[in-house]
């Protein structure tokens, strides 16, 4: 399989299932679904997050050496400013719904500042070189 059609098909499958995760948690997360016997959609959807911040590190992790900004770290930069962003989004709405505890507002105030250092990267910079040495 070439490569292109690769990434090509697993972006578009894995930006379904983060759609479908973002503006529709109800659906996967309905008492009925996560009642039904012998379910342990929960537990499973909890791995797959799990799943995602482990591969998500792992990506910049081994991009730790390369220049963030400019156009070969664009991809990098670009995939934590969203992550980071609808992050921050998210825990907003959490917190002006009332769920403002301590963990939630420090997470908040880690999120907005990675979107800003990640957007900053990514729209003003012109790129940041890789520490040499």
């Amino acid at each position: 399989m070439p490569t292109k059609l690769l990434l090509t098909l697993t972006a578009l499958l894995l930006g379904l299932a983060g759609l479908v995760a973002l503006f529709a948690p109800e659906v996967l997360l309905s008492p009925t679904t996560l009642t039904a016997p012998g379910n342990s959609l929960l537990p499973a959807l909890m791995q797959l997050l799990g799943a995602l911040y482990c591969g998500f590190a792992f990506v910049n992790f081994t991009a730790r050496d390369s220049a963030l900004g400019g156009i070969y770290g664009r991809p990098i930069s670009f995939g934590n400013f969203v992550h980071f962003t609808i992050g921050a989004l998210a825990l907003v709405k959490v917190a002006a719904s009332g769920g403002a505890t301590p963990l939630v507002i420090g997470a908040l105030v880690v999120y907005a500042a990675l979107a800003v250092i990640f957007g900053r990267l990514l729209f003003v910079a012109r790129g940041l070189p890789a520490k040499r040495g």
